[in-house]
C-alpha cells in the first residue's frame, strides 16, 4: 500500500467574501472527489478570502497511479478560470 499526499496552494481570483470563497472551494472539491476516489479538504487559509490550501490524500498499490491522479487533479485546478495554482507539492509515503 502506497499513500500519496498532495498540497495545493491556491489564489482565488474572484472571491470577494468568505461565502464566495467557500462556494469556489466546495465546487472544486466536489469535482475532484467525484472524478477521483480521493480524500480532499481545505487545510489552511480558512479565514482568508482569496487564499486556500487544499490537501488531497490518495491510496494505491503503485506510485505511478498516484502520480497520474495528482497530475490530473493539478490539471483540473490549472484549467479552472477563477483559481490560480500558486504551488503544489507531492509526498509519497
Amino acid at each position: 500500500m502506497i499513500v500519496g499526499l498532495l498540497r495545493l496552494d491556491l489564489h482565488l481570483l474572484e472571491a470577494d467574501s468568505l461565502k464566495a470563497k467557500r462556494l469556489l472551494i466546495k465546487s472544486l472539491k466536489d469535482r475532484i472527489r467525484n472524478r477521483f476516489n480521493v480524500s480532499i479538504s481545505e487545510v489552511d487559509g480558512n479565514d482568508l478570502w482569496q487564499r486556500s490550501v487544499i490537501g488531497v490524500a490518495c491510496v494505491a498499490n503503485e506510485k505511478r497511479m498516484i502520480n497520474r491522479v495528482f497530475d490530473d487533479i493539478r490539471r483540473i485546478v490549472i484549467n479552472t478560470p477563477s483559481i490560480e495554482l500558486i504551488d503544489s507539492t507531492i509526498e509519497i509515503l
